[in-house]
């Protein structure tokens, strides 16, 4: 069967022209369509795709291209629909195998065909593409291929982008000195350095919390009250020596 002849073609136009809706019969190149009667209700540009006529078929409007398509004879009757052979439980492969969540090429055609021949529920599945087990339809022309289930991908995801470590930054106190120290999760950016106290008080002060403003002002306290006391000693010593050193400088 060759399809549609340019001749039935320019038929089909002229009918539709004046309002008719021709009938037309699917060829075997339909796969499992073949026999089976439609309408057509109007034709496109053979230019843009090859499937450019378009069928009625049950509640379906599909698009087809002339080799699929013959001119249906008088009194033609559209034959029923062969059962759908249960497919065989597939066997999967080593490995992942990852099924596409859309239909095979021609499984809309397939599923119509089923749809208007009343089949099962299961023949409705087999005919028209994946059901909710992820079962594949036969492709257009009759070749069964058949898929092991596997996970689907997650459409429109992208990798959230892991954050970096946490900056951890050190201000202390110990044995009269403030020390400085950074690091970034486990990796040190910055071993503990001495900073003047001016710098430390000047960090703390960013700290608004009282109770640390309280310790900062007890061991400036116990600091000035240590720098006093050291001062004192070493004005009585200096007293001592300037004092010696007059008693030596005395002329006999």
């Amino acid at each position: 069967m060759a399809g549609l002849s340019t001749d039935e073609l320019q038929t089909i136009r002229d009918g539709l022209a004046a309002g008719r809706k021709p009938r037309v019969q699917f060829t075997d190149a339909a796969g499992q369509m073949a026999g089976q009667l439609g309408q057509v209700v109007g034709l496109g540009d053979p230019a843009e795709s090859d499937e450019w006529v378009v069928v009625r078929f049950g509640r379906d409007e599909l698009p087809f291209s002339p080799g699929d398509l013959l001119v249906a004879p008088r009194g033609a009757v559209a034959k029923k629909a062969a059962p759908v052979p249960a497919a065989a439980e597939p066997v999967a492969p080593p490995g992942p195998a990852f099924v596409l969540d859309q239909p095979a090429p021609g499984a809309k055609k397939a599923r119509a065909a089923a749809e208007a021949n009343g089949g099962s529920q299961a023949a409705v599945k087999a005919a028209g593409g994946e059901d909710r087990a992820g079962a594949p339809a036969p492709r257009k022309g009759g070749d069964d291929v058949t898929a092991a289930p596997g996970p689907r991908k997650a459409a429109g995801r992208s990798a959230k982008p892991k954050p970096p470590p946490a900056l951890t930054v050190t201000l202390a106190y110990g044995e009269g000195e403030w020390t400085v120290a950074a690091s970034q999760g486990s990796k040190v950016l910055a071993k503990p350095y001495v900073v003047r106290p001016a710098e430390a008080l000047r960090m703390v002060a960013l700290v608004d919390v009282p109770g640390v403003h309280e310790a900062v002002e007890q061991i400036l306290s116990a600091e000035r009250s240590e720098a006093e006391e050291q001062a004192r000693r070493l004005r009585a010593e200096l007293a001592e020596v300037e004092a010696r050193l007059a008693e030596l400088t005395e002329k006999p």
